[in-house]
C-alpha cells in the first residue's frame, strides 16, 4: 500500500509538504499579478502615409500591395485596414490567442519587405513601420503646466524626448505612446495667390526646399595624393540641415540674371510648429498631453506600475519649472483592490472550513490534520501556474477559493476513518491508520478522477472564452491532485503521529450538535434506502432539477464577464464627417463641464482628433 510507506516513515511525508510549499511559495513571490488572464489576441499595426493622396489613391497603390502579401501570414486570423484622405494608411493583423507576438511581427516584416519595392516613392521615403500593440494597458500619465507657462507642444516633445524613452527602458513596460503627439516640425504657409503672381507653383518650393535643405559631403583637404611637403590634412565641415526659421526663410526658389532673388519668405510665412493640428488634450480643462503604458507580457501589473511610479518621481525633478504629472487613469488600483478582497476572503474561507471541520470532528488533533493539508495544497498551486505561464488574477484566485471546499474532503475522509478504526477497533494510531488507508485509497482516488473528469474539459474549450477559464480549470484540477497526494501521504503520517483515543463530549452545545447530526444522519440513511426501492421517484426528482437547472440557464442574462465598477467612464462624442477642430471644441468644452460638475468625478480628461473622411477595408 503506497501510504504504509510514509506512515511508517513520517518526516518523509513531512519533508515532501514542506518542498511543496516552498517551491508555491517562490512561486507565489514571482508569479504575475493581473486583472484577468491574456485572453486578447495579439494585433500587429502596419502603419505609413502616402502624402497628398486621397483614401481612394491610397487603398489602390498603398493597400493593396500590402495586403495582397501580408494576408495568408502563419496564424493569421482577420485583417481590417483604413485609408484617409489624409494619406494616411493602417493595417490591423490579428493572430490567435497562443500566438507569440514577437513572431507574429518578424512574419509581418518579411512579408512587408516583399511589397516594399511595390509602393510609390514617396510611401518608401517616409517608411512603413510593423508594430505590436499589446491591449494590457496598465494606466495614462497626464503632463500639464499648472501655471499655464508651458504651451501643449512644448509638453509633448518633452515628454517624448525626456520621458518616454526613459519608461520604454522600464521592465515589464511594452510601450509608451503619447495620444496625439505635437512632434516639432518647421511650417511653411504658402501663399497661393502670391505664387500664381510670380508663376510658381507647390512644386517649385517643395523641390527647391529639398535641394537646399541637405546633407552634403564636402571632402577633405591636404589628403593623399598631394604635395610632399604637406604637413596637415583637413576635413572640410559645410553647413548640413536647416535648423532655424530665418535659415528657411533665406532659401532661394528662384534668381534671375539682373541679380534679382526671390526667397522663401517672399511667397510663404515660416514657423516652428506641430507636425499635426488635429489633436487636443485636456486635463479638467487644461491643455495636457497623455501618454498610455502597456504591459508586456507576463510581466507582473502591480510592481511594474511601482516602477513606472518610482521613475516618474525621478524624472520630475527635472521638470521646467510649472510642468506636473499625474496617473490620472491606473488599472492596478482596481486589481490591487480586487485581489486584496480576494485574500481577506480566501482567510475567511479557510477558517470557516477549519471550524466547521472542528465542529464535526471535535478534537483539535484532528482539526488540525486538515489545517495543514490545506495550505500545502493551494500554495503548491502556484508553482505549477507559473511554470505553465500562467498569472495570478481574479480567476485563479476565486478558482483557489472554491478548491478550499475541495482540497479538504480528503484529508476529513481520512481523518474520521482513522478515528472510526481506533473507537471500534481499539488499534493504535499507527495500526489504525495502517488499515484505515487500506480502506479509504480507493474512495480517494476516485473522487480525484471524478472531479477531474468535469473539471480538464473546461481547459480545453477552444478561443477566447477558453483561453479565459483554462487557468481556472488548471487552477482548480491542479488543487484537487495535490489534495489526493497530500491526502495518500501528508494525512496518514499526522494521524499516527498527532492523534489519540477521541472520548466523545456528553455535554454542551457540541454534544447536541452531535445527537442532532446522528438524527440527520439516520434519516438520510433511511431516506436513501426508501428511494433505492422506488427508482421512478428517484428519475422524476431528476428530471425536475435538470429541467430547473435548464430553465435557469437560459433565462439569466448572459455576458462575456462581470461587469464590474473599476472607477471609469469612457464617452466617445462623434461630430459629423467634415466637422472643424473649433466646432469640435465647443462640443466637448459643454461636454467636459458638465462632467466636471458631476458629484462624485474626480477629474476628466479629453482627448480629441480630427478624422479625415477615411475608406474602411
Amino acid at each position: 500500500m503506497f501510504s504504509r510507506i510514509f506512515i511508517a516513515r513520517p518526516r518523509l511525508a513531512i519533508v515532501i509538504a514542506i518542498l511543496i510549499t516552498l517551491a508555491g511559495t517562490l512561486a507565489l513571490l514571482n508569479i504575475p499579478v493581473a486583472q484577468y488572464p491574456k485572453i486578447s489576441p495579439p494585433e500587429i499595426r502596419v502603419d505609413t502615409v502616402y502624402p497628398g493622396a486621397s483614401a481612394e489613391v491610397v487603398a489602390d497603390s498603398v493597400a493593396a500591395p500590402l495586403e495582397a502579401e501580408i494576408n495568408g501570414v502563419e496564424d493569421m486570423l482577420y485583417m481590417s485596414s483604413t485609408c484617409s484622405n489624409n494619406g494616411s494608411y493602417r493595417l490591423s493583423v490579428t493572430f490567435e490567442v497562443d500566438t507569440d507576438p514577437d513572431i507574429a511581427q518578424v512574419n509581418v516584416q518579411n512579408r512587408v519587405q516583399q511589397a516594399v519595392p511595390k509602393l510609390p516613392a514617396e510611401v518608401t521615403e517616409q517608411g512603413v513601420s510593423v508594430r505590436t500593440r499589446s491591449s494590457d494597458i496598465l494606466g495614462v500619465i497626464t503632463f500639464f503646466s499648472e501655471d499655464r507657462g508651458q504651451d501643449v507642444l512644448f509638453l509633448s516633445n518633452y515628454v517624448s524626448i525626456n520621458v518616454k524613452d526613459a519608461l520604454t527602458r522600464l521592465s515589464g513596460v511594452s510601450e509608451a505612446y503619447i495620444f496625439g503627439a505635437l512632434d516639432y516640425s518647421m511650417r511653411i504657409w504658402m501663399d497661393p495667390e502670391r505664387l500664381t503672381s510670380l508663376g510658381l507653383t507647390a512644386d517649385d518650393v517643395i523641390t527647391a526646399i529639398r535641394q537646399q535643405n541637405i546633407q552634403a559631403a564636402t571632402g577633405s583637404i591636404g589628403t593623399a595624393p598631394g604635395s610632399e611637403n604637406q604637413q596637415v590634412q583637413y576635413t572640410l565641415r559645410a553647413k548640413g540641415r536647416l535648423k532655424a526659421v530665418e535659415d528657411f526663410e533665406a532659401i532661394v526658389i528662384r534668381s534671375n540674371p539682373q541679380g534679382g532673388i526671390l526667397r522663401l519668405k517672399d511667397v510663404a510665412r515660416v514657423e516652428l510648429g506641430a507636425q499635426s493640428y488635429a489633436s487636443r488634450s485636456t486635463f479638467n480643462g487644461v491643455p495636457s498631453v497623455n501618454m498610455a503604458i502597456y504591459r508586456t507580457s507576463g510581466a507582473n501589473a502591480l510592481q511594474t506600475v511601482k516602477q513606472v511610479e518610482a521613475e516618474m518621481k525621478r524624472l520630475s525633478q527635472r521638470f521646467p519649472p510649472g510642468m506636473k504629472y499625474r496617473l490620472s487613469y491606473d488599472t492596478t488600483r482596481y486589481v490591487q483592490a480586487a485581489i486584496q478582497e480576494i485574500v481577506l476572503m480566501l482567510m475567511i474561507t479557510f477558517l470557516m472550513v477549519v471550524g466547521v471541520t472542528y465542529v464535526f470532528l471535535q478534537d483539535w488533533r484532528a482539526t488540525l490534520i486538515p489545517a495543514l493539508s490545506i495550505p500545502v495544497s493551494l500554495v503548491g498551486t502556484f508553482a505549477v501556474l507559473l511554470i505553465l505561464g500562467f498569472s495570478a488574477n481574479t480567476i485563479t484566485l476565486f478558482a483557489l477559493i472554491l478548491a478550499i471546499g475541495l482540497v479538504v474532503d480528503d484529508a476529513i475522509v481520512v481523518v474520521e476513518n482513522v478515528q472510526r478504526v481506533m473507537e471500534e477497533e481499539g488499534l493504535s494510531p499507527s495500526a489504525a491508520a495502517e488499515k484505515a488507508m487500506g480502506q479509504v485509497t480507493s474512495p480517494i482516488i476516485s473522487t480525484t478522477l471524478v472531479m477531474l473528469a468535469v473539471f480538464v474539459p473546461v481547459g480545453f474549450i477552444p478561443g477566447i472564452t477558453g483561453q479565459l477559464y483554462r487557468q481556472f480549470a488548471v487552477t482548480l484540477s491542479t488543487s484537487v491532485i495535490f489534495s489526493s497526494f497530500i491526502a495518500l501521504t501528508l494525512s496518514p503520517a499526522l494521524c499516527a503521529t498527532l492523534l489519540r483515543v477521541h472520548r466523545p463530549i456528553q455535554r454542551g452545545p457540541l454534544a447536541w450538535f452531535s445527537r442532532l447530526l446522528g438524527a440527520f444522519r439516520n434519516g438520510y440513511v433511511a431516506t436513501a434506502a426508501w428511494l433505492i426501492r422506488r427508482k421512478l421517484v428517484v428519475f422524476f426528482v431528476f428530471v425536475l432539477v435538470f429541467a430547473g437547472t435548464w430553465y435557469m440557464f437560459v433565462s439569466r442574462p448572459t455576458s462575456f464577464l462581470p461587469d464590474e465598477d473599476q472607477g471609469i467612464i469612457f464617452i466617445n462624442v462623434q461630430l459629423p464627417d467634415a466637422s472643424s477642430l473649433t466646432r469640435t471644441n465647443r462640443v466637448m468644452d459643454a461636454v467636459s463641464a458638465l462632467l466636471k460638475n458631476t458629484p462624485g468625478v474626480s477629474h476628466v480628461i479629453r482627448g480629441q482628433w480630427i478624422q479625415p473622411p477615411q475608406r474602411q477595408q
